[in-house]
């Protein structure tokens, strides 16, 4: 299977992190999302209805960000994927990639993140 859906640059400010600093205010993140789903019908069709609705993605993405309060940048990963793969069945897999925009650190980095990838059994 080939068909993917990006979504990239999900802008979501949340409360995220060990430090002290993190846990008292959000600060900005960064998602990318590769859905792996078949899409020739919707292609095909020009219809919504046979695809995944990736405006219900994001808001799902942003609201899981935002009402958690994660200690790891895994944990929001993985919880997001499991999320997605709730969402619609017809998802075979997801990548989900997320980056703090201004992490805490004295080193000169522009993000730092992580990435995971759930696929159905």
């Amino acid at each position: 299977m080939t068909d993917v859906i990006e979504l990239r640059d999900l802008r979501v400010s949340a409360v995220i992190g060990v430090l002290r600093e993190e846990r008292d205010r959000a600060q900005p993140l960064s998602f990318d999302l590769d859905l792996e789903r078949p899409f020739e019908a919707a292609a095909i069709n020009d219809d919504l209805a046979v695809t995944t609705n990736y405006a219900e993605v994001l808001a799902l993405t942003a609201r899981v960000a935002r009402e958690g309060s994660f200690f790891l940048l895994e944990t929001l990963a993985y919880r997001v994927a499991h999320e997605i793969l709730a969402v619609d069945a017809a998802i075979e897999a997801v990548t989900v990639a997320v980056r703090k925009l201004r992490p805490p650190v004295p080193e000169d980095v522009a993000t730092v993140g992580v990435r995971c990838t759930l696929r159905r059994a």
